[in-house]
C-alpha cells in the first residue's frame, strides 16, 4: 500500500502515525487532505536506520551525530538541512527537514519493508488529541485510509522532542519524549526559539493542537480553590463537566461530574493524557478541567500539549 502511494496508520513509541512514502508528492498530498492539515505545517520523516539519512538530509554535523548515537532509536526528532530529493510538501516549503528513528519494532519493520522513509504526522484529524491506540486512529480516520496496524497502546503517549541542530546552539522547537535537561546533559546548552520563523521549522507548534471537542481549562495545581470555583461556575451554567486530576482533591462531587485521576508520576500522566481527553469527548462533556503539572522533565511536554489544547480555536501559536 505504501509503495502504491496509499496511507497506513501505524504505531510508534510516542503516538500512532499516518504513514506515507516520504519521497512521493502524491502520497504526501493525501496526508494533508485526510488530516485536514495546513500545507505549511511540516511533516516528520521516519527512518529505519541512521544510514537512511543520506536519502533525506544534505548534511548532518557533529552535534547531530552525538545525538543520533545516544538517542536513536527514540523520541527525538532532529531538524537538518534537507536533501533535494525531499519534496517541498514534506517540509512545508522550508530548506530543512525533520527526521527521527522510532523506537518501535512494528514501525521499524514497516519502514524497512517499504524501502523508503515514511512521512508520518499523528494519525488523527488535525487539531484533535493525538492517537495512542489503533482505536483512536479508527475513530478519526475510518473510511479515509485502507489499513491500520494495531500493536496496542503506545508506550510514551506524547510526541517526540524536536531539536533544530542547524542552529548554534541547537534550538528546542517542541518539548517531547526526551526532556531538555537530558539533552543538555549530552550536548550542552540548548536555546528556545526567538521568533515565529524559527518555530515554524517544527510540526505541532503554530496551530491549535491536541484539542478535545469539549472546552478545556487548565488549572494551576498550586491554587486548589480554582478547581472548586471553576466547577461551581460551570455547573451553574448547566454544563456537563469532566475533571482530569492527579494531586488536587475534590470532595462532594456531584454525580454527573466525571473525575479521572492520573498518578503523580509524569510518565503515567503523559501516557494517559490523550486517551483521557478522548474519553471525556466520548462521554459528551461540555468542559474539561485539567490539573497542570510542574514544568520539569516530561512535565514541559505535558504542559505544552495542554496549553495548545486550551488555546482559542482561531489562535495560531
Amino acid at each position: 500500500m505504501l509503495r502504491a502511494g496509499d496511507l497506513v496508520g501505524f504505531p510508534t513509541e510516542t503516538v500512532y502515525g499516518l504513514g506515507a512514502d516520504a519521497l512521493n508528492p502524491a502520497a504526501l498530498r493525501q496526508i494533508y487532505a485526510v488530516k485536514g492539515r495546513p500545507p505549511d505545517n511540516p511533516l516528520i520523516l521516519h527512518l529505519a536506520s541512521p544510514e537512511q539519512l543520506d536519502l533525506v538530509a544534505r548534511e548532518v554535523g557533529a552535534i547531530a551525530d552525538i545525538l543520533i548515537h545516544r538517542f536513536w532509536p527514540g523520541p527525538l526528532t532532529l531538524v537538518l538541512a534537507k536533501s533535494p530529493a525531499v519534496p517541498a510538501l514534506a517540509t512545508g516549503g522550508l530548506d530543512t527537514v525533520a527526521v527521527r528513528m522510532p523506537d518501535h519494532r512494528v514501525a521499524l519493520a514497516l519502514i524497512r519493508a517499504a524501502h523508503t522513509p515514511l512521512a508520518a504526522p499523528s494519525a488523527n484529524r488535525s487539531g484533535r488529541p493525538s492517537p495512542t491506540t489503533a482505536r483512536h486512529v479508527f475513530d478519526d480516520l475510518q473510511g479515509c485510509i485502507p489499513l491500520i496496524l494495531d500493536a496496542g497502546p503506545t508506550a510514551i503517549g506524547v510526541e517526540s522532542t524536536v531539536l533544530d541542530v542547524t542552529a548554534s546552539p541547537p534550538v528546542l522547537l517542541r518539548p517531547g519524549g526526551i526532556p531538555r535537561e537530558v539533552l543538555e546533559a549530552t550536548i550542552g546548552p540548548i536555546q528556545l526559539p526567538q521568533d515565529s520563523a524559527t518555530r515554524r521549522r517544527s510540526p505541532g507548534t503554530r496551530y491549535r493542537h491536541y484539542s478535545p471537542r469539549a472546552g478545556l481549562r487548565l488549572l494551576d495545581p498550586e491554587q486548589p480553590h480554582t478547581l472548586r470555583s471553576e466547577l461551581a461556575t460551570a455547573l451553574q451554567h448547566g454544563q456537563r463537566v469532566g475533571c482530569l486530576l492527579h494531586r488536587l482533591e475534590l470532595s462532594d462531587v456531584p454525580p454527573d461530574v466525571l473525575v479521572t485521576r492520573i498518578p503523580e508520576c509524569l510518565a503515567a500522566y503523559a501516557h494517559a493524557l490523550f486517551s483521557a481527553l478522548r474519553a471525556f469527548d466520548a462521554a459528551a462533556v461540555d468542559l474539561i478541567l485539567v490539573e497542570g503539572v510542574p514544568e520539569k522533565g516530561l512535565g514541559a511536554a505535558i504542559m505544552d500539549r495542554l496549553r495548545r489544547a486550551a488555546a482559542p480555536v482561531d489562535r495560531q501559536l
